[in-house]
């Protein structure tokens, strides 16, 4: 006799699949982007909630990585833009942000801090590039935007971050706007 999963209990195990394999990644990403460890926290339990809700939809066309990340920049995106976001300071401390696998060099949580301090659309980029591996093609996915756009904003993202650890300008003084 042949036992047969229901529906819901394969997306369930899906579900807790795709929790384990891109969790921490995902916050890691949420966390930067937000500035928040606990806003970070809720954004990728509402990316989780969004994913177990559209899981029959997914047809494959991308890889569940870009499918993931889409929907959790896009949680972020929303909460970015509350009314409520704008008027409290979210600025994260790097001791509260998921710790990665190795410990960090001062050279690289200068970087990270710097990274957190770039403007949400270079901040995009470098977060899906340098911390989540992902090609330009798959990048350009993600953000619905073309290939060149995505090149652009990583080339103005380095040029930022050079200026901002090469020429000794406070994080919070830096002229970050375009």
């Amino acid at each position: 006799m042949e036992v047969s999963l229901s529906p819901d209990r394969v997306r369930e195990d899906r579900l807790v699949y795709l929790m384990n394999q891109y969790g921490e990644a995902l916050l890691r990403m949420c966390a930067v982007y937000l500035r928040d460890a606990a806003l970070a926290q809720d954004a990728v339990q509402e990316t989780f909630v969004k994913v177990y809700k559209a899981m029959n939809s997914f047809r494959g066309e991308s890889d569940e990585k870009t499918w993931l990340m889409r929907i959790a920049i896009n949680t972020c995106k929303d909460m970015r833009r509350a009314a409520w976001f704008r008027y409290v300071d979210r600025r994260v401390a790097l001791e509260n942000i998921p710790q990665p696998v190795i410990d960090l060099s001062v050279e690289q949580e200068d970087l990270a801090l710097a990274v957190s301090q770039l403007p949400s659309k270079d901040l995009e980029v470098v977060l899906l590039y340098y911390y989540q591996g992902m090609t330009i093609l798959e990048m350009a996915e993600v953000l619905k935007i073309p290939n060149q756009t995505v090149s652009h904003r990583l080339k103005h993202a380095r040029d930022m971050l050079r200026t901002m650890l090469e020429g000794g300008q406070s994080y919070g003084s830096a002229n970050l706007t375009k």
